[in-house]
C-alpha cells in the first residue's frame, strides 16, 4: 500500500478533543536547501533573520524580501544535512527559488528544492514520540533520513528522504490524519503562510515576523533591510496579521481566493485574503488575514461569497510588540 494513502480525514469540532499523537503527510510543504563554503555568509546578506548566531540544536522564522521588503517567501530555517533548510509551501517556491539563487553564482553556494517529503507530528505526545526517533535534545534534532525541528510546544516538523519516510509512517503508532489539521495549528498558533498568491505584497512586519522571531534589527544589511528599518522605527507598519472565525454555508477551499470583507458604516469594504484556513465540521472555519492594525477588535466581518456568513477578529497567541 502506497504511504502517501495512508493519511485520512479526521472530523473535527471547537472544543472537541484530538487524539493524543497524530502524524500527516504535508504534501504542499518542501524546502529549499543551501550547501557550500558561503552557505552562511550568502543566506545572512539574503533574509531577515540572523543565520549567524543560528545554533544548530535551533530554528528560526525568517523571511526574503525584494529591493522594496515585500516578501518572497516566509520559512523555517534550520540546519540540515551539512547546509540548511528554508521550510515554506511548495507553491512559493516556484518563484522564491529563482530569486533567492540570483546572486549565487559570485558565492561557493549550491541552492536547490529539495526531494525530501515533510511529515508533521502533532498533539500532546509529540515531544514524547520525537524522543524515540533521537537521542538529541534541542528543538532540531538529527533522525534517520533527515531532521526534526520543533514548530510549537506540541508540533514537530520531519524533513526526511524518500527512502526513510514510508518506514517511519508505518512504524508509528500515530493517528494518521489529512494535512488539514497541520493547517489548524498553523492557524491557532499564527504562524504566517505564504503561498504564491500572497508573494510580493506585503513587508515582514504585517506578518507579523516581528513578533515571533523573524527578524534581527542588528544583523546588518540585508535585502529590503532599509524598508524592515523604517517600519519599526518610523512606525510606518500599518498592517498586521489576525486570526479570524466565522460560520460558513459552503465548503472553503483554500486553492480558491477566499476574500473577506469588512463593516463601515451601513456599508462592506474589501478586508483581504485569507492567508491560511481550516474548516471545521460543525460549518465554523478559522483562519489568517492580513488587516489594517487600527481595526476595533469588534468589527463585522464576512466572506464575500458567502455574504450571510458572519465573521470576527480572535486574539493572538503572543504580542504584537517587537521589544
Amino acid at each position: 500500500m502506497d504511504w502517501q494513502n495512508e493519511f485520512q480525514p479526521l472530523a473535527y469540532a471547537p472544543n472537541e478533543t484530538l487524539p493524543d499523537l497524530m502524524v500527516t503527510h504535508v504534501s504542499d510543504w518542501s524546502a529549499i536547501t543551501m550547501v557550500g563554503d558561503d552557505k552562511k555568509s550568502y543566506l545572512q546578506g539574503q533574509v531577515t533573520c540572523d543565520v549567524v548566531t543560528l545554533p544548530s540544536d535551533m530554528s528560526t522564522l525568517g523571511a526574503h524580501c525584494d529591493a522594496k521588503g515585500k516578501v518572497w517567501s516566509i520559512f523555517r530555517l534550520f540546519h540540515h544535512n551539512g547546509g540548511y533548510a528554508l521550510l515554506q509551501p511548495k507553491s512559493a517556491i516556484e518563484v522564491e527559488l529563482p530569486e533567492i539563487k540570483k546572486y549565487a553564482v559570485f558565492s561557493k553556494v549550491d541552492i536547490t528544492e529539495t526531494d525530501d517529503q515533510v511529515i508533521g507530528v502533532m498533539g500532546s505526545s509529540a515531544n514524547a514520540f520525537i524522543d524515540t526517533l533521537s537521542n538529541d535534545t534541542g528543538d532540531v534534532r538529527v533522525i534517520e533520513g533527515g531532521t526534526a525541528v520543533k514548530v510549537s510546544d506540541e508540533r514537530w516538523a520531519l524533513l526526511v528522504s524518500s527512502a526513510q519516510v514510508e518506514g517511519l509512517v508505518a512504524s508509528s503508532n500515530a493517528e494518521k490524519v489529512c494535512q488539514d489539521l497541520w493547517q489548524y495549528f498553523e492557524i491557532i498558533d499564527a504562524q504566517p503562510r505564504l503561498s504564491s498568491t500572497n508573494q510580493n505584497e506585503h513587508i515582514p512586519q504585517a506578518l507579523n515576523l516581528q513578533a515571533i522571531g523573524g527578524i534581527s534589527f542588528t544583523k546588518g544589511c540585508y535585502t529590503g533591510q532599509e524598508t524592515v528599518a523604517r517600519a519599526k522605527y518610523r512606525g510606518m507598519n500599518k498592517r498586521e496579521m489576525c486570526i479570524v472565525s466565522g460560520s460558513t454555508t459552503e465548503q472553503l477551499n483554500l486553492s480558491d481566493s477566499i476574500t473577506l470583507e469588512r463593516s463601515v458604516g451601513d456599508n462592506w469594504r474589501n478586508a483581504g485574503q485569507l492567508l491560511n484556513v481550516y474548516q471545521f465540521s460543525n460549518n465554523q472555519a478559522i483562519g489568517l488575514i492580513v488587516l489594517p492594525n487600527n481595526l476595533d477588535d469588534d468589527v463585522k466581518l464576512r466572506l464575500v461569497d458567502q455574504p450571510t456568513t458572519e465573521w470576527k477578529i480572535l486574539p493572538l497567541p503572543y504580542s504584537l510588540n517587537d521589544e
